[in-house]
């Protein structure tokens, strides 16, 4: 057994179990959402001792924050006795609001568009996401990004694709819920546009395009002139969405905007004319060049778009991301946690 002091507290750790694992079991009330190292919630400072880290966690910490001796918790398991600072108002700022779903809208055959009507405005940037539950299943939670940015009617959408075996996405995507009372706890993660006069290059495949059109209509809102290039990556045609929102932005965006939409599985003999392959294939050096990328998507897209870039020498800290993992993500990383950690 080893020992982790969190800020004054000491608590023990179990053979292969990271430092969130271990806070969690003993009761601490440990930041964090989605437990594979996408958002970095549960960030903390390092400031003694020595951790095994499980997934590279460069792209989602600055380099400042390297530098300073930040991990991620849920990553990271020591390997010796660790001394740790967290800060705990992260839970506190969080704010729970009751609302009513308004509406539900499929955009494609697995991705359902819910609006929600709040009590009281849930303050966030965009590119933020909140856990979301509903009265027809309260035990179950699910994270989701805000679609759209902050809107002064209280409303707010979020995008839920179908996953197999999904408890709550097969709800939304399946069952009536207009009318149904809906808790949404946030605002959680560190994902929005980050100010600077550089290229805009945004990356999104399935689901991962919600915060990416929210920080783009907030940025198109706000007259941002910074030129801008989204990659879209889909299937086929019948999975691409949102197409009459982004040639909104398209012909309101106060800089050059470019669209590309990829199509990775559409048959070859059909009427499609753009771009096929995968989405990660057409970020090249003319795009790349000076800019900086917001990445939302499958983990292995964001993983092998981060490779690229950095093949093409984007510095760490003009790369951010969010890896959207799903519940089975989650199962499938802890099984490989174990593997790794024996």
């Amino acid at each position: 057994m080893l020992t982790a002091v969190i800020n004054d507290r000491a608590i023990t750790v179990k053979p292969k179990e990271t430092l969130l694992q271990a806070a969690l079991r003993e009761g601490i009330d440990f930041p964090h959402s989605c437990r594979v190292g996408g958002c970095a919630t549960c960030k903390c400072k390092l400031t003694s001792g020595k951790v095994k880290e499980l997934t590279q966690t460069a792209y989602i910490l600055t380099d400042d924050d390297l530098d300073q001796g930040f991990i991620l918790a849920c990553q990271s398991v020591p390997t010796t006795d660790v001394n740790v600072q967290v800060d705990f108002s992260a839970n506190k700022s969080l704010k729970q609001s009751a609302g009513r779903v308004l509406a539900q809208e499929k955009l494609t055959h697995d991705i359902v568009a819910l609006r929600i009507q709040l009590e009281e405005t849930m303050n966030y940037k965009a590119g933020q996401y909140a856990q979301l539950s509903v009265d027809a299943m309260p035990d179950v939670k699910r994270s989701y990004s805000f679609a759209t940015p902050m809107q002064m009617d209280s409303q707010v959408t979020f995008f839920v694709r179908k996953v197999q075996g999904g408890q709550f996405s097969s709800l939304v995507y399946e069952e009536n819920l207009i009318g149904q009372r809906v808790m949404v706890q946030g605002p959680m993660g560190d994902f929005w546009l980050r100010p600077s006069s550089s290229p805009l290059l945004l990356l999104a495949g399935g689901s991962g395009l919600a915060p990416i059109l929210a920080m783009l209509q907030e940025a198109m809102n706000q007259r941002i002139e910074r030129d801008a290039v989204l990659l879209f990556g889909a299937r086929t045609q019948a999975d691409l969405y949102g197409l009459s929102a982004i040639q909104e932005i398209a012909n309101r965006w106060a800089a050059k905007f470019t669209f590309i939409p990829v199509l990775s599985q559409e048959p070859d003999d059909s009427d499609w004319s753009g771009a096929r392959g995968l989405v990660t294939e057409f970020i090249d050096s003319d795009i790349a060049l000076h800019a900086h990328a917001y990445l939302c998507g499958p983990p292995m897209m964001v993983d092998a778009a981060v490779a690229k870039l950095s093949s093409l020498g984007i510095p760490t800290k003009d790369i951010h991301a969010d890896r959207f993992t799903t519940q089975f993500d989650v199962l499938a990383n802890t099984q490989n946690l174990k593997e790794n950690t024996q």
